[in-house]
């Protein structure tokens, strides 16, 4: 009987969404803090735009900058361990042997199938190096295009973000007709926002949706009344 292919379908670009989520997420929620904030004690749109925009290049170069350097550190943190592991396998290869076994044997590995694959391993030192980054340390090697992908996507979505909540201002006359629009269109786009997110992650579009929502008004919220006690 003839049988359908089996075909997978698996999410690899896992490390770009979570850069966007972490741009977006705090471009659509940190400018709309401010402009409401701001909307609590001053009249004039023009000024609101203008801290808006600084704040927008601000945080996009501060977060893209964040990221860069998380990237660049997971790879450095990669080359030091692999390092160590070469050394290891170098100096104590014996260990190292009694270790890759360990970890067979936790996956359900008999013994003298735990001896053969690492018989196997130890003739290939690459491999058994690649063997124990993943098993034994849980690393992956590191895209080395990564930090500057990530300093980019990470900028990028920030500023996309940002704009969301600024435009209204930049459209309307008063402070208060562009809070009360930036509000609904920015809430709208957290809520968007929130449910594509859950496509990706895995998690219920709804829940997400009013979850990512929920914590951009409370700081909106929060700036706005700061600002009016202030002023």
């Amino acid at each position: 009987m003839p049988q359908t292919p089996h075909i997978e379908h698996h999410f690899t670009a896992s490390n770009t969404v979570r850069d966007v989520v972490i741009g977006m997420s705090d471009g659509l929620t940190v400018p709309f803090a401010l402009a409401a904030g701001l909307s609590g004690s001053v009249y004039s749109t023009g000024v609101i735009v203008i801290a808006g925009l600084a704040e927008i290049a601000a945080g996009s170069i501060s977060m893209g900058l964040g990221g860069y350097l998380a990237a660049r550190s997971d790879a450095e943190h990669y080359l030091g361990e692999k390092a160590r592991e070469e050394q290891e396998i170098r100096d104590v290869p014996e260990t190292e042997a009694g270790e890759v076994q360990q970890i067979l044997r936790a996956y359900g590995l008999k013994d003298e199938k735990a001896v053969v694959v690492t018989a196997a391993l130890r003739k290939r030192p690459e491999s058994w190096i690649d063997f124990m980054m993943r098993f034994e340390l849980g690393l992956e090697k590191p895209d080395p295009r990564r930090a500057l992908t990530s300093a980019l996507t990470i900028a990028g979505a920030y500023a996309a973000g940002g704009f969301v909540p600024l435009s209204p201002y930049m459209l309307l006359h008063t402070a208060r007709s562009g809070l009360l629009t930036s509000c609904l269109v920015t809430i709208a786009a957290l809520a968007v926002f929130g449910s594509i997110k859950a496509r990706f992650t895995g998690a219920k579009p709804l829940r997400s949706g009013l979850q990512t929502m929920l914590i951009g008004g409370l700081a909106a919220a929060a700036a706005f009344l700061v600002a009016k006690l202030i002023a």
